[in-house]
């Protein structure tokens, strides 16, 4: 019961862990391997042969992914046998996760996707509940089914630690990255948790790789410029794919496609540069649009109004950016104030969003002291939810987070150091 207990970490912080512990502890800490430092992104040739025919390093990989699963499998089993047991409920952090079952259900037996009365339709993305629904068309309508599905989403998010590590390090640093992520304790257990927050991770890690391989990609002049045009365009189109399936699961990483487009370009060393990696940007945005363009549609049939994301970003504005915000999230306002009532879903994103924006103006200075209390925590080494409050639960959590920073920020040290 501890083992759970300690582990859990509020949900937005696990996105925040795997995405920028899955940077940072790539760093290289070892001397073994180096890179040239005029090389292009990416691993060595010379490194990578010798990585592929390495039989034990390929082992070592299994043995990292079987580990990991079987204890995000145990997570789903113990983490279950307490809510039905001993907790007498069905979810361990309630709200969000009522929600995205009932979607997933009405997903899985051809009822409209919509939640609530008056029915909003645009509420959620749907990603995390296509994927419950595939678990409850495959297995029935089993938590633990679910649970250990979620459990096989986060191991994939380990493997992408190590595929993202081997675009910039040497095997045995990418390793290690995927061995922290493996064990991580609060990865292990939000892993099995009905959250958007580990299938988010895993389809983030992808298109970061997919990123990672598209500048390595476009770093090595073609000797055949039509032939390389091409190919930079699959690359970003690819890329752009990977994007819209994280986005599909959080929409506001739809904000990595024109960042990566642009940094693309405007980070390009020449002219000639510049006009190749345009070719592979537009290629993002491209796959971005075209993947999300069917959600778009069909959120224009059944509302009126198009979107490639939802129609509650203006609440979710409001609840960080409104008279008596804390930094913390409180949506009592929009229970409250019952708009649902007299405006649409569509009236009603407008109406937050320009509220939030009026206060934003009226108030700059509330503005930056909520800018700083949201940094604090998200980057708080302990949980923010109540529910794990307990002291041994923030001990241990801060420790894991302190000492995986620590070694983060020596390992860039060392590069620093190294010039490479």
């Amino acid at each position: 019961m501890w083992t759970l207990l300690w582990s859990g970490l509020s949900a937005a912080l696990l996105s925040d862990t795997l995405s920028v512990r899955s940077a940072l502890e790539l760093v290289r800490n070892s001397r073994t391997h180096r890179l040239s430092p005029d090389m292009p992104i990416g691993r060595s040739d010379s490194v990578s042969s010798h990585d592929a025919s390495s039989p034990s390093r390929l082992w070592w990989l299994v043995g990292i992914l079987t580990v990991a699963f079987l204890l995000r499998a145990g997570a789903a089993t113990g983490l279950q046998q307490l809510l039905d047991h001993y907790w007498q409920r069905e979810f361990l952090i309630s709200g969000d996760a009522e929600g995205y079952w009932e979607l997933a259900q009405k997903l899985a037996t051809g009822e409209d996707y919509a939640i609530h009365t008056p029915p909003r339709y645009v509420l959620r993305m749907p990603g995390l509940p296509g994927l419950l629904a595939l678990s409850i068309t495959l297995f029935g309508p089993s938590l633990l089914a679910a649970r250990l599905v979620l459990a096989g989403v986060g191991t994939c998010a380990v493997w992408l630690v190590y595929r993202l590590g081997r675009e910039f390090v040497e095997d045995p640093t990418a390793l290690l990255a995927a061995g922290l992520a493996a064990v991580a304790p609060a990865m292990v257990v939000f892993s099995v948790v009905v959250l958007s927050e580990t299938p988010f991770a895993a389809a983030m890690l992808l298109s970061l790789w997919a990123i990672a391989r598209l500048v390595h990609r476009t770093s090595v002049k073609d000797s055949q410029p039509v032939v390389g045009t091409r190919r930079n365009l699959l690359a970003g189109l690819l890329a752009g794919a990977a994007i819209a399936l994280a986005t599909m699961m959080k929409p506001s990483w739809i904000l990595a496609a024109p960042f990566a487009a642009a940094c693309l370009v405007l980070l390009s060393k020449s002219r000639t540069d510049a006009k190749r990696n345009s070719v592979a940007g537009l290629g993002i945005l491209l796959g971005t649009v075209l993947v999300l363009l069917p959600w778009g549609l069909r959120n224009r049939a059944v509302t009126g109004h198009f979107t490639l994301t939802t129609f509650w970003m203006g609440p979710s504005l409001y609840d960080g950016l409104r008279p008596g915000a804390d930094g913390d999230s409180d949506m009592t306002f929009f229970d409250d104030e019952q708009l649902s009532r007299t405006m649409s879903e569509y009236e009603i994103d407008r109406h937050y969003r320009d509220r939030a924006i009026e206060f934003a103006r009226e108030n700059p200075a509330a503005v930056l002291r909520l800018a700083a209390v949201k940094f604090w925590r998200y980057w708080k080494p302990w949980p923010n939810a109540d529910q794990f409050g307990h002291p041994g639960i923030a001990i241990l959590l801060g420790l894991w987070f302190v000492q995986i920073l620590l070694a983060s920020l020596w390992g860039l040290r060392e590069t620093w150091q190294s010039g490479d």
